[in-house]
């Protein structure tokens, strides 16, 4: 199995600067991943590489042209879908809030802070995904028209906003290609956070002592079965602190075990 990223922004270097450090320029060697960094300035029309202009209506910024976009998009593989424009008053026709985008194949997607919020169930599933088109915007944003005409789905990293969309970008390629097989090990994969609906256990290395802390002697007993059981408490401990939500969550979908549940239980008791 493998991945492509074909990622579109006005500023490649910093697209190109990361496929080539670590274990990503480890999994391009070996052709698990492979990527493609498209200079949207490219497209323009006009001897300045115009990429930008005011948005109709007013309002403050720059909006990022469609034209230029629309071109590095079609370069890149991707058709526009005449079908799916909106009428001239301005009402959309993208997928209502909520739609699942197409499965498996290329998917496209704009990084932008008005769009469905990226977690770790949506990594999964775009890992899984033989492309990921990745359009980076600037400035204010870009003409809605790309959106109705290209786009599969709106990805948010979150409530906030950034001014740079390579930055976004790159966190869904982070958490998407790690996933691919053979790029981590699965035995690593499967104990880190969000793998079971829990955060992670803490962990500990050498020395044994450091700032007169010393690694719990659970760690060095060399007893398997419980240093699991510890693991897993502690996995429940910090979930219950710091996200509760994904203990509820859990519980409604039915994702703990027996064992899980008991220690829940247990840790909620000694708690009140």
């Amino acid at each position: 199995m493998s991945i492509t990223y074909t990622v579109l922004t006005l500023f490649p270097g910093i697209i190109d600067a990361y496929f080539s450090a670590s274990v990503m320029a480890r999994a391009v060697e070996r052709g698990i991943v492979r990527y493609r960094a498209v200079n949207i300035r490219d497209f323009a029309p006009d001897k300045h590489r115009t990429c930008d202009d005011a948005p109709y209506g007013g309002g403050p910024g720059m909006l990022m042209l469609p034209e230029p976009l629309g071109r590095a998009l079609e370069a890149a593989g991707v058709p526009g879908r005449p079908g799916k424009a909106g009428s001239s008053t301005g009402e959309l026709a993208q997928a209502p809030e909520g739609a699942d985008p197409p499965a498996g194949g290329r998917r496209v997607i704009y990084l932008s802070p008005s769009g469905r919020p990226f977690n770790q169930e949506m990594a999964e599933d775009l890992a899984a995904c033989g492309e990921l088109v990745l359009l980076c915007g600037r400035y204010e944003g870009i003409d809605q028209r790309i959106i109705d005409l290209y786009i599969d789905q709106e990805v948010s990293l979150g409530d906030y906003v950034l001014s740079s969309g390579e930055a976004a970008a790159l966190v869904i390629v982070d958490a998407t290609y790690r996933l691919v097989d053979q790029v981590i090990t699965r035995e690593s994969l499967e104990e880190e956070s969000f793998s079971r609906g829990l955060l992670e256990y803490p962990q500990y290395t050498r020395p044994e002592v450091y700032a007169m802390i010393k690694v719990p002697e659970i760690l060095l007993s060399g007893h398997h079965e419980n240093i699991r059981r510890w693991r897993l408490r502690k996995q429940i401990e910090k979930t219950l602190a710091v996200r509760p939500d994904l203990i509820r969550r859990g519980e409604e979908t039915g994702l703990f075990d027996a064992e899980t549940g008991k220690i829940i239980e247990e840790l909620r008791q000694e708690h009140e």
